[in-house]
């Protein structure tokens, strides 16, 4: 990367003053490039934390468009955008954050078709949707290609955040099979306070920083849990399953 504006300087100040980062690790943000899936109450913060800390690239997968049930919680999106897709409405709110952000749409939903092929030109993927089904596919693709991957849940008035990197446990060494349909409600159902998932998205994009720049203590084989209503957190350590077969048959 060049050398950095006098009006990089200034957007990136307090990210260069910090001593775990300086020019270097804000010049990691800048090259670096993220897969967020998921443009909805997660990927919310993550995109919008992720545009304002300067990621050089940011790629959005969802096939969705905006409907006004969204705006409890998905903070990307306002009203003028209800109607349009999600992918186009993040960028035109990350546009208004950070202008030097690149952003590649991807207005469709994932498939174990084209996973494969969407994660391979990232270096960090975040998984940000409420489907079993696309946690499972991510974390397995992932594993596969020896991508890092953070993934994150939520529920009523709780959360959780986990990540991985090559020779890491995986999800499915903490989860080996998705629940049976039914086992789980979903939001839609059971409802969820809006302000989980930006909590929630807030600690994936955090972690897909501290990845990034090589700073601190990642969520690796470590599955953290919040209840807002008692504000309890909770860091639940896992180690790798000897018979997982995701990551057993990918040992990075």
């Amino acid at each position: 990367m060049e050398q950095f504006t006098e009006s990089q300087l200034m957007r990136y100040d307090r990210h260069i003053r910090l001593r775990e980062f300086g020019e270097r690790g804000q010049r990691a943000l800048c090259d670096a490039r993220v897969l967020v899936i998921g443009a909805g109450g997660l990927g919310s913060p993550v995109l919008m934390y992720l545009a304002a800390a300067g990621v050089g690239t940011l790629g959005i997968v969802d096939g969705d468009e905006v409907d006004v049930s969204n705006l409890q919680r998905q903070i990307v999106h306002d009203t003028a955008n209800v109607g349009i897709s999600k992918v186009q409405s993040a960028e035109q709110r990350i546009a208004q954050i950070n202008p030097d952000v690149k952003v590649e749409q991807h207005p469709i939903f994932l498939t174990p078709d084209n996973i494969g092929q969407l994660i391979a030109a990232y270096d960090f993927v975040i998984e940000a949707t409420d489907s079993f089904a696309v946690k499972y596919m991510v974390n397995d693709a992932c594993v596969a290609q020896g991508k890092p991957f953070c993934l994150g849940g939520i529920l009523r008035f709780e959360g959780q955040v986990m990540t991985y990197v090559p020779g890491e446990p995986c999800y499915r060494c903490l989860f080996p099979e998705p629940p049976a349909p039914g086992d789980v409600p979903s939001g839609k159902v059971v409802g969820v306070l809006g302000v989980i998932p930006g909590i929630t998205g807030t600690l994936q994009a955090t972690e897909a920083i501290k990845w990034i720049t090589g700073t601190g203590k990642l969520l690796t084989g470590r599955l953290l849990t919040f209840n807002a209503l008692t504000m309890n957190f909770d860091v639940i350590p896992f180690g790798k399953c000897s018979k997982c077969p995701t990551c057993g048959k990918h040992n990075g």
